[in-house]
């Protein structure tokens, strides 16, 4: 408890400075105009030298607007007319109380429409690639899980594992919050989750002392949510096809005042897919051949999925605003499966076969809430944050193997039925408190504390049906509970002179963990305390080019399925099973970045991983039989290099080129199932480019080409893939768009490779419904004109909050 409240006392203790602190900073006022027949309710933002929104204003009936209580600084001015913006300023000096000169935006229209200009596919903003996912006609229609896949620098294996760059163990959130999931467990949940709730997608590959210690790098999934005065919202639908039909329906609403901002969305999803899988497993000893399983396993999905989330914001006085906010997603999906084997001899000529049918009905529920509350300090800035959640996840299944056996040599038939009843759930409580404190000079201070208690409760019956009845199969079933309790404090100062900015961090947390085998009785305990430093440092070369060192240590616990060590049977020759001996994994990264205009940027990289978890497929005598397991374990290290590339090119007036490469090399040292690998990679790329067309008279049109060449990742070797896609979309002047998009058109993106050990080799294909033609239509309505300004500091009303 000491290790917990010292910190809380020395944090209340810097609150209590930091406001006293403040009365003695001076203050100046900025002020002007605008010229325009339509200024009225226009949103004048000001944001600082590094992005960063201070305050927003809404213009008088004359045009005129003003900001007080702002310090010495660089600023500068973004203005918006029904949430679009207008007009971006030069940088603005402020040294004494200000009056611009008139602003005339001179609006060019057409028939009413105002033009603007579009945020790019894809950006990078405070050391953060986004992905704006609502500007992607190619993305239309698609769940979260197929955005992802197809996005800048991704890539997912064949057991649905994401990774960033070539590195995996991502720890990936949903609107800022850890989802508990990995491996196919996440992969199901964001196949559920329909593209449109989606604003935009951040990719953290080095994240400060500020952020959770956990994963080599962050994806933060960022759900819509309007911020414009007034009463507004969208209806959007879908239709697609692939193999099979998919669709996708939304409807969300805002309405936002002075004193509140009241939101709500839900979406329904129905969509078909489905996983085709081709095996070929070869077992050898002593360099010899024994045996092979050749396979062919195909799944079809059926996702029936609802997504709803509602809240608000009251803003209780210029200081204070509190907000909740509750949500539900349910997915309910089915699958039904083929997989046919033939056992190959020593002589490679038949020996068995068997065919399983299989078919489970499963179904996930997340319930979640939020409360929040944010105190404004003074004018610079300065704020506490609070947030307390809580997460309920919830599962069920029920699951039928049916394997008819047929031995060649003998003619002998055998038929087995197992049925399975499986019901998990998972509770998270977690609360944090944030201060954030500017200092004149350009000093700033961040500090916070957070705890946080996980406890799952897994469930899984099986039973024999062979005979007719249900015999229960002690051998499979299994009942595991796993606890978790993480506590940690941290902090950050950073420092900005004219030119140089410099950022140091420290954050240290407390694990302790709890997996419980009530089946078997076994019981692993993991209790320790680590430190996780960050820092960044850069410099403007000259008015457009920008350099930035950066450094973060950063750690991945295994996940409470990962540590479960009881043994799943997929069919007669394949199982999984957790491994209650993994260890948490750490990672060094170090990044080296170069900016130029704000647009092209170059990134050098190097990160050296310990205990790297990671999945395999690797082989083990079971009863007698040689079958094969996928499991986890952990390997020695791993190193990484790498060099990212984003470069956007304007090639004509109507035709914007976003283009990124990734080019890396990974290398692999560690010893699984007697095969010692030692600094095991290759050099290796992916490349992306997203084409923008602009036809006029509200048309537009996309062309999105991704290669991705061979990958040597530990034992793994994967083939080389690449994908086109292809969309287009007409605005109309009633504020609704229709998009058509058509992915993968070669339907070249699925994944093929090898896996190889001393005694074991497997020749792998992968085929996902990727080839989709999609039409969706969205209606946006309301106006921002309605609704009263907020006229005050801080700018959290024209920010999402986090979880709210």
């Amino acid at each position: 408890m000491a290790r917990i409240f010292s910190p809380l006392f020395l944090w209340v203790l810097l609150f209590f400075t930091s406001v006293l602190s403040a009365q003695s900073t001076q203050n100046f006022s900025l002020s002007g105009n605008i010229k325009s027949d339509k200024a009225e309710q226009m949103e004048i933002n000001l944001l600082d030298a590094d992005n960063t929104l201070i305050k927003t204003e809404i213009a008088d009936s004359n045009g005129k607007f003003g900001f007080t209580d702002l310090k010495s600084g660089t600023y500068h001015l973004k203005i918006n007319k029904n949430g679009s913006e207008i007009y971006h300023s030069d940088n603005i000096s402020l040294a004494d109380n200000t009056i611009l000169p008139s602003i005339d935006l001179a609006i060019k229209s057409i028939e009413g429409v105002t033009i603007t200009k579009a945020k790019p596919m894809i950006e990078r903003q405070d050391g953060k690639m986004i992905m704006n996912v609502e500007n992607s006609i190619a993305s239309t229609g698609n769940s979260a899980f197929e955005v992802l896949e197809k996005a800048p620098g991704i890539s997912i294996d064949n057991n649905d594992n994401i990774s960033l760059r070539g590195k995996g163990n991502l720890l990936i959130q949903i609107d800022g919050k850890n989802t508990p999931m990995t491996g196919s467990d996440l992969a199901n949940y964001l196949k559920g989750m329909p593209s449109s709730t989606i604003d935009k997608i951040e990719f953290i590959t080095n994240p400060s002392s500020k952020y959770d210690a956990a994963g080599s790098s962050i994806i933060n999934i960022k759900l819509k949510k309007e911020q414009r005065k007034g009463t507004n919202g969208s209806i959007s639908t879908s239709i697609g096809t692939g193999k099979y039909v998919k669709n996708n329906n939304s409807f969300s609403i805002n309405h936002k005042t002075k004193k509140i901002n009241i939101f709500g969305n839900y979406s329904f999803a129905y969509r078909e897919a489905y996983n085709g899988l081709v095996l070929d497993r070869n077992f050898y000893e002593n360099n010899n051949f024994k045996k092979a399983y050749v396979q062919d396993n195909y799944l079809k999905f059926k996702f029936n999925s609802h997504v709803a989330k509602a809240g608000m914001d009251y803003y209780l006085n210029d200081k204070n605003v509190l907000g909740f906010s509750v949500g539900l997603v349910s997915n309910k999906f089915n699958i039904n499966g083929d997989n046919s084997n033939v056992t190959l001899g020593s002589n490679r000529l038949p020996e068995s076969s068997f065919k399983t049918i299989n078919a489970s009905n499963d179904r996930w529920t997340n319930l979640s809430f939020n409360l929040n509350h944010k105190y404004t300090i003074d004018s610079l800035g300065s704020e506490i944050s609070t947030d307390f959640d809580y997460i309920n996840y919830s599962n069920s299944s029920l699951q039928s193997f049916d394997t008819k056996t047929h031995e060649i040599n003998s003619g002998e038939d055998n038929l087995d039925i197992i049925k399975g009843d499986m019901n998990g759930k998972l509770n998270i409580y977690s609360l944090k408190s944030d201060l954030n404190k500017n200092f004149k000079d350009d000093w700033k201070l961040e500090t916070g504390i957070k705890t946080s208690f996980v406890k799952t409760d897994n469930d899984l019956k099986f039973f024999n049906a062979s005979s007719g009845s249900l015999i229960p199969d002690l051998s499979k079933t299994n009942h595991f509970i796993y606890e978790e309790n993480i506590n940690a404090v941290y902090g950050n100062v950073s420092k900005k002179w004219e030119k140089f900015k410099a950022t140091a961090g420290l954050r240290m947390e407390n694990t302790n963990v709890k997996g419980t085998q009530l089946t078997t009785n076994q019981v692993n305990k993991r209790n320790y305390t680590q430190l996780f430093p960050s820092a960044v440092v850069s410099y403007d070369l000259t008015d457009k080019s920008n350099v930035e060192v950066n450094f973060s240590r950063r750690i991945t616990r295994p996940s409470y399925n990962q540590l479960n060590p009881f043994k799943f049977y997929l069919d007669p020759t394949t199982l999984k099973a957790g491994n209650p001996d993994l260890n948490a994994q750490t990672t060094m990264n170090y990044e080296l970045t170069y900016s130029l205009s704000n647009k092209y940027f170059a990134t050098l990289s190097y990160s050296k991983t310990s205990n790297n978890i990671t999945d395999i497929l690797k082989p083990v005598v079971e009863n007698g039989q040689v079958v094969t397991v996928q499991t986890i374990e952990n390997l020695n290290s791993v190193s990484y290099f790498g060099l990212y590339l984003i470069a956007p090119v304007k090639v004509t007036k109507w035709w914007d080129m976003n283009n990124s490469a990734n080019f890396y090399y990974g290398s692999y040292t560690g010893n699984i199932s007697g095969t010692q690998i030692n600094n095991k990679g290759n050099f290796t790329f992916n490349i992306n480019s997203i084409n923008s067309f602009k036809l006029g008279n509200g048309y537009t049109a996309e062309l999105t080409g991704n290669y991705k060449a061979r990958e040597i990742y530990a034992y793994l070797d994967v083939s080389p893939n690449w994908y086109l896609n292809i969309g287009a979309q007409k605005k109309f002047k009633n504020n609704s768009t229709l998009k058509f998009s058509f992915t993968d058109m070669f339907f070249t993106s699925n994944i093929k490779g090898q896996t190889v050990y001393n005694d074991y080799l497997e020749n792998f294909a992968v085929k996902r419904d990727t080839r989709v033609v999609t039409l969706s239509y969205t209606y946006n309505f309301g106006s921002s004109k309605n609704g009263q300004p907020r006229k005050t500091g801080g700018a959290e009303d024209l920010k999402q909050r986090v979880g709210s």
